[in-house]
């Protein structure tokens, strides 16, 4: 996918040569090794969200690039569409009273959010998704894991792989965690909900 905004439009948050080297290398990465895994066969035309959605029906012999590669496509592509200059400080409408129906309150779900991306351990991602029962869920998985795997839809994650984050906080998750915060794209979360549930 083409980044949405440029590399330094998320600063002072997220840095951008961290957004630079993220995308353009890591993020491209997998996209040219899951290309470079379904050259040639019938899966390379199919949808990536289908092919995650059916990963237990396809080949032996690309079960694990697509799971690896693709997954990692797939979350990338969220991950950025979660963020945005022009943030909200948090949701509206259906989906804010979702939130606060089931975590009390936003503070609590966004407590309860970072919470999971502090305590993954090693690399992975934080999850906001809708399950089959139309009910918003939170989870982390690890490496290149994704709810889309399991039957639900995401429709926000933050990235805990340290290249996500390790130029401008080091080792101090916590604090790319905090301000991840203030890039968050609501509109496209709202959005992403709406088609969810519908």
């Amino acid at each position: 996918m083409k980044l949405p905004y440029q590399y330094s439009d998320l600063e002072p948050f997220i840095d951008a040569k961290t957004v630079e080297i993220h995308y353009s290398k890591h993020h491209q990465t997998y996209v040219n090794k899951l290309n470079e895994a379904l050259a040639g066969t019938d899966y390379a035309q199919r949808d990536l969200a289908d092919l995650l959605k059916n990963v237990e029906s396809l080949p032996e012999n690309l079960k694990t690039p697509v799971i690896n590669n693709g997954g990692q496509v797939y979350n990338h592509n969220l991950y950025w569409e979660s963020m945005s200059p022009n943030s909200k400080a948090q949701p509206e409408g259906i989906l804010a009273e979702k939130i606060n129906q089931k975590w009390g309150s936003f503070d609590n779900f966004k407590s309860e959010f970072s919470n999971l991306g502090a305590t993954q351990f090693g690399s992975g991602w934080v999850w906001l998704s809708v399950d089959q029962n139309k009910e918003l869920v939170l989870e982390k998985t690890s490496n290149a894991d994704s709810p889309i795997m399991h039957a639900k839809t995401p429709i926000m994650t933050m990235d805990v792989w340290e290249h996500a984050y390790y130029l401008k906080y080091q080792n101090l998750r916590p604090d790319y965690i905090k301000a991840f915060w203030s890039v968050v794209n609501w509109s496209e979360i709202e959005s992403k909900f709406l088609q969810a549930v519908a």
